[in-house]
């Protein structure tokens, strides 16, 4: 698959596809921006995502870089809904802020007929130093012909 400058699917489009796919968790992410082989994303923040002490849970945050990586993929490879994580590692540098949403910025840094490899920084909103980076591999489902 060559690397494209085309879209595929936008803001609207992802939203819409995370909602029919994966509603029982589709509120808890908006997506702010989408640029070829970008995403910038966020967490909208709620009780259920914080851990003791008031900050956001690693999981949420691991949530929060998944989804990221899976949405810059979808972006230019269009609506896959067995896109697959098959590999991540994350590096939690920093207790997030209380009470504010958690951004992702994910960078597409290769795609491929069956794989998309993904850089994900996360941030605190408001804050210009961020709290984990992931990188995300996930397998592309082939093409039926």
């Amino acid at each position: 698959m060559a690397q494209s400058e085309e879209i595929l699917m936008d803001a609207d489009a992802l939203t819409l596809f995370m909602r029919d796919v994966f509603q029982q968790v589709a509120d808890d992410f908006a997506i702010d921006h989408v640029a070829p082989h970008e995403i910038t994303m966020r967490l909208c923040t709620q009780h259920k995502h914080l851990r003791p002490g008031g900050t956001v849970s690693g999981p949420s945050m691991f949530a929060l870089a998944d989804v990221a990586a899976y949405l810059v993929t979808l972006a230019m490879i269009g609506p896959q809904a067995l896109a697959v994580t098959t590999n991540c590692s994350i590096d939690f540098m920093r207790k997030p802020a209380a009470g504010v949403d958690l951004i992702a910025q994910a960078k597409l840094l290769k795609l491929g007929r069956q794989l998309s490899v993904s850089h994900v920084l996360l941030f605190s909103e408001g804050s210009s130093a961020p709290v984990a980076q992931a990188t995300l591999t996930y397998a592309i489902p082939p093409v039926k012909t």
